[in-house]
This record gives C-alpha cells, structure tokens and sequence, in this order.
C-alpha cells in the first residue's frame, strides 16, 4: 500500500498563510546588506519584492519565499489602504 505524500509531508492545511506585506512597510532581515544597513523599506509587491536599504539607498528585487525566510521583524507598518490601491483591479469580461 503507498503512503500518502500528506502523511510523511505533513497536511497543507498545517502551513501558514503567505506573509501580508504592504507598500511602505519597513523591515529588518536577518541578513546585513554589506553597507551595514539592516533595515530595508518594501516600495515593490508581488512575486518578486521591491526593498530599498535604508542606509544606503540601495534597491534590490528579492522573491517572496527569499524574504519571508529572512524577515527578523517589522519595524514600522505600512499602509494597507495605498497597498490595496496600488494593487491590480481584477478585469470584468
């Protein structure tokens, strides 16, 4: 008898949901970029998340999984109503 891949995996349901991140968020990753800066400002959502390094200005494009993995904390929250804004509208055909 094969053994369901939930059984050695774990359930699906078990993980939790992705990161909300929002435009204007300001997060400290574990990881210092080599300017020294640790805190970085999200001004890019999607697959692919838009940081800039609060020390030196420095913008890179880090995937989603890359930064939830590294995320130390939250120093300031940004706003969820210009995230929403921002956001694609979905298309009526």
């Amino acid at each position: 008898m094969a053994i369901p891949a939930f059984d050695t995996l774990g359930r699906m349901t078990d993980r939790p949901g992705p990161l909300v991140l929002y435009l204007g968020d300001v997060v400290r990753l574990r990881r210092a970029h080599p300017c020294g800066g640790d805190t970085w400002l999200v001004d890019r959502l999607g697959a692919d998340i838009g940081l800039r390094c609060q020390t030196c200005d420095r913008h890179v494009l880090v995937d989603r999984r890359t930064v939830e993995r590294r995320l130390a904390g939250f120093i300031r929250r940004g706003d969820p109503v210009l995230s929403a804004a921002a956001a694609p509208r979905p298309t009526v055909p």
